[in-house]
């Protein structure tokens, strides 16, 4: 079957979007491929596709939980078997997931990165049919991209084993430096980048200096039909901004990794069903989500760096239909982000109390807690050990991107048990201890496949059944598995903390201070490309962020409000730009009066340097100082 049918049979599209095809095809030639394909430019297909089309099993490396089993449930839907492996699986849910890798029909099989380097993994490896490495968010592997992590280095190793199989590198957001690092790390045989331009020709870019930004985003809401995504920073936003919204007769709710993860799920889905109109959120919702008939994404506090807002941006207009972007700011925000970024990076000695502690609060001893997973809950954390919560978890995801510990997002796991004894010992058990006796009878006839495996049961259908309640549940499955009776997963909600390695002794906590100021470099400049991007007004925002991808396009995009603004003077860009060239220099060197400016200027068509010194002067790129003298605003780009 060649890959149009496939395309047609399993996803129902009759036609590729653009580059997918070129990407499949290299693949297919068995190339190592970095593909840059922009938010919602169908990543998925190109790595799906050829790993239907070849014999063997697709390795997709991802660090998502949450994308993971997205992905899984998606190509389950289209009949496509596939499997996902993280951390808070329990070792039976893990061993059945392996063996139908190893002897089943899986096409597909997701990993975290952290998976790579365990003996578990190397070991089964040989049995594997890999035909395909998927390397999804592939920025993650290069320590000049805003996502670094270093379990993405070890995918590099993988190629000792794996001579012969292609890498297929996937991000929607990297620059050109980025671009090089990503597939030397991944040690490409050569390099070999399929580039869509990042250029969303339906997307419109406004920026807007507000100092009522509640009443803005009403205004808007009610003038702009269609649904969309409202970013804010903190948590308590979220649900502050949902409920004006709703007072304000908008359909709204809201979404935060503090969440437990049932709730975050049927938020999404209310928001995907279009029960909902407007999600509220901060940037833990949006990764996975392709909902195409997004016409606004409003950011309410200014983002972290240039390549996240690109990618949120980047949620409207999926459907190639006219959508919005807006990024409302006044002075306040520029000092709020420059606070959160010190912030982010605290001194390495709280860095070390923190990862100190950490230890203590799971009572670990030095030398243990390699691979072991626990549920995290950074409020608890901090009040215990009287940390700021902010900046306890700066430093828990700096000691993330030193590969000490991994933090994952909440995902939901199930109540789940099975039984240990075998019949014949059950049966003694239930003889001996007849407390016991009516409960587990009770299982046996509710649940089948106890003895096999593990099974999800449901506490409160079982405190109804015993007219109690779910916590007296709870106490005798503990009972039980504390008997060796059975084997108990409770329920999980909260987000995971995984250790990557043993606890170390305080003074071989590694740091490097190069290393750190370093990295706190490159953030800053990424701090700064954010205030650039916010504060500018003269430059096409299409443009600017085009050139921080490194994709230069010649024509301002004429829709944004720098270009409807510019729009207003009647001059070509080519007309414009070359007023400016004259005139900059001149203002930026002594302060003249219009008439002064005129002759020295020596500009033939006067009405055109009117039309573009009156547009730099609403725009406060030209001031006038207390004698009504034109200069140059030097802090203004």
């Amino acid at each position: 079957m060649d890959i149009k049918q496939l395309l047609i049979q399993y996803w129902g599209y009759s036609n590729f979007r653009p580059k997918q095809e070129e990407i499949i095809q290299s693949v297919l030639e068995g190339k190592d491929t970095l593909a840059l394909l922009p938010t919602g430019g169908g990543k998925s297909i190109t790595y799906q596709i050829p790993a239907m089309k070849m014999e063997g099993l697709c390795l997709v490396i991802t660090p998502l939980i949450a994308l993971m089993k997205d992905q899984v449930a998606n190509l389950k839907k289209r009949k496509i078997e596939a499997i996902a492996i993280y951390s808070g699986m329990n070792s039976y849910e893990t061993e059945v997931a392996w063996n139908q890798c190893t002897h089943g029909t899986a096409k597909f099989l997701y990993l975290s990165p952290e998976r790579l380097s365990s003996p578990n993994f190397i070991n089964r490896l040989p049995q594997l049919k890999i035909n395909l490495i998927a390397v999804d968010e592939a920025h993650c592997i290069s320590q000049w991209g805003y996502d670094f992590r270093p379990s993405y280095l070890n995918i590099s190793e993988l190629r000792q084993y794996l001579p012969k199989v292609p890498v297929l590198a996937l991000t929607a957001t990297a620059t050109r430096d980025v671009v090089k690092d990503i597939q030397d790390k991944l040690h490409f045989k050569k390099h070999n980048v399929i580039w869509q331009t990042f250029n969303r020709s339906n997307l419109v870019y406004f920026v807007s200096f507000e100092e009522d930004k509640r009443g803005t985003l009403l205004r808007m809401m009610n003038k702009q039909q269609g649904s969309g995504i409202v970013y804010v920073r903190s948590r308590r936003n979220t649900a502050e901004i949902a409920t004006f919204l709703v007072k304000n007769s908008i359909s709204a709710t809201h979404y935060h990794a503090g969440l437990n993860s049932t709730e975050r799920d049927r938020r999404q889905m209310d928001w995907m069903n279009g029960e909902v109109r407007v999600m509220v959120a901060t940037n833990a919702f949006g990764m996975g989500i392709d909902k195409p008939d997004v016409r606004f994404v409003v950011h309410l506090d200014l983002p972290d760096n240039l390549e996240a807002y690109f990618q949120e941006a980047g949620r409207a207009g999926r459907d190639q239909q006219k959508a919005f972007a807006v990024l409302m700011w006044e002075k306040a925000d520029i000092l709020e982000l420059q606070n959160y970024f010190e912030i982010s990076y605290p001194p390495l000695d709280t860095i070390k109390n923190v990862y100190q502690a950490l230890g203590n609060y799971y009572r670990l001893a030095v030398g243990s807690g390699k691979g072991e997973t626990y549920d995290f809950d950074l409020i608890d954390f901090s009040n215990h050990y009287n940390f700021q919560s902010k900046i306890a978890y700066s430093s828990l995801k700096f000691l993330e991107r030193q590969a000490y510990i991994i933090l994952n997002e909440g995902v939901h796991s199930p109540t789940m048990i099975k039984i240990r004894m075998n019949g014949n010992d059950l049966y003694k058990f239930q003889v001996a201890n007849s407390r016991y006796d009516v409960f587990i009878k009770f299982l046996l006839r509710t649940y089948s496949g106890l003895f096999d495996g593990f099974v999800r049961i449901s506490l409160s259908q079982i405190a109804k059944a015993f007219n109690s309640e779910a916590k007296q549940v709870h106490l005798m499955l503990e009972s039980l598995n504390k008997l060796e009776v059975i084997d108990y997963q409770p329920e999980k909600t909260k987000p995971q903390l995984t250790y990557l390695e043993e606890r170390l002794p305080l003074n071989d906590l590694r740091i490097s201070p190069e290393v750190y100021k370093n990295r706190k470099a490159v953030a800053r400049n990424r701090i700064k490309s954010v205030i650039d991007y916010t504060t500018s007004a003269n430059k096409c925002r299409n443009q600017l962020l085009l050139a921080y991808f490194g994709d230069e396009i010649g024509a301002r995009c004429g829709k944004c409000d720098v270009c409807l603004r510019r729009n207003k003077a009647a001059l070509s860009e080519l007309e414009f730009d070359n007023v400016v060239a004259q005139v900059k220099p001149i203002l930026s060197a002594k302060h003249l009066a219009v008439d002064e400016l005129l002759n020295e200027a020596n500009w033939d068509d006067i009405d055109n340097l009117l039309a573009a010194v009156s547009w730099l002067r609403d725009n406060d790129k030209i001031r006038e100082d207390e004698q009504n003298r034109l200069y140059w605003n030097t802090r203004k780009t």
